[in-house]
């Protein structure tokens, strides 16, 4: 009977064992549930605002493209704006011309226009490359000839046939133009260059 009396007293304890958890096993779950329930909706709040990021950025990335191609397209507008009274200078000289006179007002006028374009020309950062006179410089100008001068030291430009410009420190075109060089000595029999006979001599 000791015997049966220990076992049911074992069973009972196994039982008691077996049972449903205690209070603060259920607190604890239920706060790694609110916990979890947490970091969920974190989670779900961070992917929202990655993705408002990325659409952000795209747009962002569109917006500058965008620009870009207006700012390409519409580059020289300044450009062509400064350039509009020119042409209007123009027009004026070609009707004031039609009117009669000797082609002087014609020529005046062309003048005047030549003058507002240059002037245009200079406030865009846009000169001509400076010839006659000037040393010639293979990397401004383009030698068409070379003419023999006393006139002028050797390798100065002493013409010009059309003339070079620069777009700031970007060469545009260059002056095409006609370079001095040294006349040839031309020898006499003796060595001696020979001099044109003058009347004295014959």
């Amino acid at each position: 009977m000791a015997e049966e009396s220990k076992k049911s007293d074992l069973r009972s304890d196994s039982a008691e064992e077996i049972v449903d958890p205690p209070s603060e096993r259920q607190d604890e779950l239920a706060e790694m549930r609110n916990k979890l329930q947490a970091k969920e909706k974190e989670s779900e709040d961070n992917y929202a605002r990655y993705l408002r990021q990325v659409a952000e950025v795209d747009n962002f990335k569109k917006r500058v493209n965008r620009e870009k191609e207006d700012a390409i397209r519409y580059a020289n507008e300044n450009l062509i704006k400064d350039i509009l009274p020119v042409i209007d200078n123009l027009e004026r000289a070609i009707a004031h011309a039609q009117g009669g006179g000797n082609g002087k007002p014609l020529v005046e006028g062309v003048e005047m226009v030549l003058r507002g374009l240059l002037d245009v020309f200079s406030k865009h950062g846009v000169v001509q490359v400076p010839a006659v006179g000037a040393v010639f410089d293979p990397g401004k100008h383009e030698a068409m000839a070379q003419v023999e001068s006393s006139d002028y030291e050797p390798n100065t430009i002493i013409d010009e046939h059309h003339k070079g410009y620069l777009f700031r420190d970007r060469l545009l075109r260059p002056a095409l133009v006609t370079v001095a060089k040294a006349p040839q000595q031309k020898d006499g029999k003796n060595g001696q260059s020979e001099v044109e006979k003058g009347p004295a001599d014959d």
